[in-house]
C-alpha cells in the first residue's frame, strides 16, 4: 500500500532539523518523515537512514548537522551526519549508522544538553576553529571539535532556532516556516528578516523566488581564487562561489560579503590573506577569513597601493608567487607585492584583446572574454604568445548566467 505523505511543505512547516549528506544532498525532517533537496514529496525517513527506527522507533529527531572535520583524525568523522534525539546522537556516514551509535550526547560532545533544538556546523574562517553551534531555546553551545571545550552564549535577539542551517557559507535559523540569517560568532542578524522559506529554499508554485532573481548575461567581470582554494565569480552587481558546487550553487550581492564596494568591480586578486578587489582607480583590500573585514584606511587610490592608474580589466596571482599580473587593455602589467614602493616592474603587449577577468589555477591562466575562455600553460606563454589558444565556452551552470 503506498504511503501518503501526511506533510507538504508548502503549506507552511516548522521543521525538526535541515542538513546535507557527504554528497550535498540537503535533507529536511519533520517527524517521522524527510525531504530531499529543494522540491518534491516527503518520504519516510526510515527509507534513507534505515537504522532510526529501529532503535527509538523515533517519531522525530531534535537536531542533525554535516560535521566539518578535516583537521581530525583521517576520514573519522569528516562529513558524517550527526542526528540527536533525546539524550542520544546517532552518526551516519554514506546513510548507514556507524558502529557503536548511537551514543549519549555526552559521550561524543561532552557539556551539550539533551532534548536539542538545532544544530549546525560551523567551519574554521566562518568561525575561530573549527565548531559545531547548538541551539537549546536562546542558548547556544559554541564545541571546538578539536579540544572539545563549550562556550554558552545567549543569543536573545535570534528567533527560537527549530533547525539551523549552514549553505554557502551563510547561517540560517529557521522557525516557524520563516528563516532568519544570522552570523554564527555574534548571533547578529544579517539582513532584512525573517523571510518566508517557501521563497528560497522550497519550490512552491504560489512563492516566487524574490523579485531580484534575474540571471545575468554570462560575461564576467573578475575572479578569484585563494590558498584555500576558494574560488568566486564577479558578474555585474553579484558574485558566485564555485568550488562549493557540491552543496549547490546560488549568486548573492556582492555587497553581503564586501559591504562597503557596491556595484560592479574590475578586479579582483588574492595575496596571503587578503583580497584585493580594484573598481575604477580605487582598491579595497580585505581580510580574508569570513566574514571578510575591510582593513583601516581602505578604500585608497590604486595609484597609491600599487603604482598603476585605473581602470584596468583584470589581475591575477599564480599560487606561492607574489607578483600580480594586470591587464590594463591589450597590455600585461607586472607587479611585485613584496617591493616597496610597489610598480609596474615590466609591460608586456598581448596578443588577445577586449579581457574582461582572468585566474591563474592548477591547469594554468585562464584568460576570459565574453562568453568564452582561452586557456594558456603560464603567464609567461600568455606574455610572449603570439597563436590564440582554442576558445572555451563558460559554463552557464557553473556561473549562474544567461548566453
Amino acid at each position: 500500500v503506498p504511503i501518503i505523505p501526511i506533510f507538504d511543505r508548502c503549506k507552511g512547516i516548522e521543521f525538526d532539523a535541515i542538513a546535507p549528506d557527504e554528497k550535498g544532498n540537503t535533507f529536511f525532517f519533520k517527524g517521522d518523515h524527510l525531504w530531499k533537496g529543494f522540491s518534491g514529496p516527503a518520504e519516510l525517513a526510515n527509507g534513507t537512514f534505515k537504522e532510526l527506527d529501529e532503535y527509538h522507533h523515533l517519531g522525530h529527531v531534535d537536531a542533525a548537522f554535516r560535521m566539518h572535520n578535516k583537521d581530525g583524525d583521517p576520514l573519522k568523522d569528516h562529513d558524517h551526519i550527526f542526528f540527536f534525539l533525546g539524550d542520544k546522537v546517532f552518526s551516519y556516514y554514506n546513510h548507514s549508522l556507524e558502529k557503536g551509535y548511537p551514543l549519549e550526547i555526552q559521550q561524543v560532545f561532552p557539556g551539550i544538553p539533551c532534548h536539542l533544538d538545532a544544530a549546525v556546523e560551523c567551519p574554521k574562517g566562518e568561525c575561530i576553529t573549527d565548531s559545531v553551534l547548538f541551539f537549546k531555546g536562546h542558548e547556544v553551545y559554541s564545541f571546538d571539535i578539536k579540544t572539545k571545550t563549550v562556550k554558552k552564549k545567549l543569543w536573545n535577539h535570534l528567533p527560537n532556532c527549530t533547525s539551523a542551517f549552514r549553505w554557502l557559507e551563510h547561517y540560517y535559523c529557521f522557525h516557524g516556516h520563516n528563516f532568519t540569517r544570522f552570523n554564527p560568532v555574534s548571533g547578529e542578524v544579517e539582513g532584512n528578516y525573517p523571510k518566508d522559506a517557501r521563497r528560497y529554499f522550497m519550490r512552491c508554485q504560489d512563492f516566487g523566488h524574490g523579485a531580484e532573481h534575474r540571471k545575468p548575461r554570462c560575461k564576467l567581470d573578475a575572479m578569484s581564487m585563494d590558498d584555500t582554494g576558494k574560488t568566486y565569480a564577479f558578474i555585474e552587481s553579484m558574485y558566485i562561489r564555485l568550488d562549493s558546487h557540491r552543496d549547490g550553487s546560488h549568486p548573492f550581492p556582492i555587497t553581503r560579503s564586501w559591504k562597503e564596494v557596491s556595484g560592479r568591480v574590475d578586479a579582483v586578486f588574492n595575496h596571503g590573506d587578503r583580497i584585493y578587489i580594484i573598481q575604477g582607480n580605487q582598491i579595497y583590500i580585505y581580510k580574508s577569513a569570513t566574514p571578510y573585514t575591510l582593513i583601516e584606511g581602505y578604500p585608497k587610490p590604486l595609484k597609491d597601493e600599487l603604482g598603476i592608474e585605473g581602470p584596468v580589466n583584470a589581475a591575477f596571482l599564480c599560487a606561492n608567487e607574489h607578483v600580480v599580473h594586470i591587464i590594463k587593455g591589450q597590455k600585461m602589467l607586472d607587479i611585485d607585492l613584496a617591493a616597496t614602493p610597489r610598480a609596474a616592474k615590466s609591460e608586456f603587449p598581448l596578443s588577445i584583446a577586449d579581457i574582461d577577468a582572468a585566474i591563474c589555477d592548477a591547469e594554468g591562466v585562464k584568460v576570459y572574454v565574453g562568453a568564452k575562455y582561452y586557456l594558456y600553460q603560464s603567464p609567461r606563454i600568455l606574455a610572449m604568445g603570439k597563436i590564440m589558444p582554442v576558445a572555451h565556452k563558460i559554463s552557464p551552470e557553473k556561473f549562474g548566467c544567461e548566453e
